[in-house]
């Protein structure tokens, strides 16, 4: 009976797999078996005969028998110069672009230092990838651009909230008006241009969002906290950013009974059904771009408040129609 092939790996190679390996052995001083065939997509078998492979390229790869043992380099070995796959270095090099991308104006000398580190140990092929991906993809990860720059900010942060450490920051308000707070972030997130940090404020004594660019000064504290279990820093962020009160009060109804929910920018708030269809209820500064987002929707748009949103959709749709029949060159 033919055996089996082995599941495919993520870069699809043997080779590649083999690399894969030396490189998870080497992030960690001892890994079980079942955990390395898991993240190789391999089975027990395939992963053993990869061992072999390996220790007869002179890796010295040793194994522990038991309960705690697995499979580990020998101490003080040190792997060749870097190699990845044509899918690891796409990661990077989209890795390192996002990073650009997302306002993160503080560690772009950081960004350099990385791209050149990586330019220097990888071979040219992978290489000239990586540097066709610079200049040839673009990113568009925010509507309205990045604000302000978050970089220490970011990682001073990030840190605190994974390991649930306490920190102190100087703030700086829409309105300039500056405060000292003790916070426990709970998380990091880039909505619309922008970072905010979602965190419980001891001086407010309730949850409270804080855009990065206008943190002056954070530091971490000698003092912990527990994160409550499953929070969703998206979702609160989204919640938060509806109910800002803004230029205008918008009341619409999208669609008629039975269909289904209409695709919102979730800043905008999360429709309510009712029987003549799906009530929005939102906040927003600019009816024009309000109008344009009510145009998308692929069903029936009623605007109940304001007068002028009303007018300006309809002016959107003057233009529209305008456009397609009018003819063409």
């Amino acid at each position: 009976m033919a055996r089996a092939p082995s599941p495919p790996s993520p870069d699809g190679h043997p080779a590649g797999r083999l690399l894969s390996l030396l490189e998870l052995l080497q992030s960690q001083r001892q890994r079980s078996g079942p955990e390395l065939a898991a993240l190789l997509g391999v089975d027990a078998r395939t992963l053993r005969r990869y061992i072999a492979q390996l220790q007869a390229l002179g890796i010295p790869i040793h194994s522990q028998r038991g309960c705690d043992g697995g499979y580990g380099l020998r101490p003080g070995y040190k792997l060749p110069p870097l190699t990845f796959s044509a899918d690891e270095a796409l990661a990077l090099a989209i890795g390192l672009r996002a990073a650009r991308e997302l306002g993160l104006q503080g560690a772009l000398p950081a960004i350099a230092s990385t791209q050149a580190k990586l330019d220097r140990v990888m071979p040219e092929a992978q290489r000239q990838r990586i540097q066709a991906v610079n200049t040839s993809v673009a990113l568009d990860l925010g509507r309205g651009g990045s604000k302000g720059s978050a970089g220490r900010e970011l990682l001073t942060l990030s840190a605190a909230a994974a390991s649930g450490q306490r920190v102190a920051l100087h703030y700086r308000d829409r309105d300039g008006r500056g405060s000292e707070r003790e916070l426990h972030p709970y998380g990091i997130a880039w909505r619309s241009g922008t970072w905010y940090l979602v965190a419980w404020c001891r001086l407010r004594k309730d949850l409270r969002s804080f855009r990065l660019d206008r943190i002056e000064q954070v530091r971490a504290l000698p003092a912990s906290f527990a994160r409550p279990e499953g929070f969703d820093v998206l979702a609160y962020l989204d919640k938060t950013l509806a109910s800002l009160p803004r230029r205008h009060a918008v009341d619409v109804l999208l669609g008629g009974p039975g269909e289904p929910p209409p695709a919102i920018d979730a800043s905008l708030g999360e429709p309510e059904l009712q029987a003549e269809g799906w009530r929005l209820r939102a906040q927003v500064d600019d009816l024009d771009w309000m109008a344009r987002e009510l145009a998308r929707q692929p069903c029936r748009v009623r605007v109940l408040a304001p007068r002028a949103l009303r007018e300006r959709l309809a002016a959107q749709a003057r233009r529209l129609l305008i456009d397609c029949t009018e003819p063409g060159p």
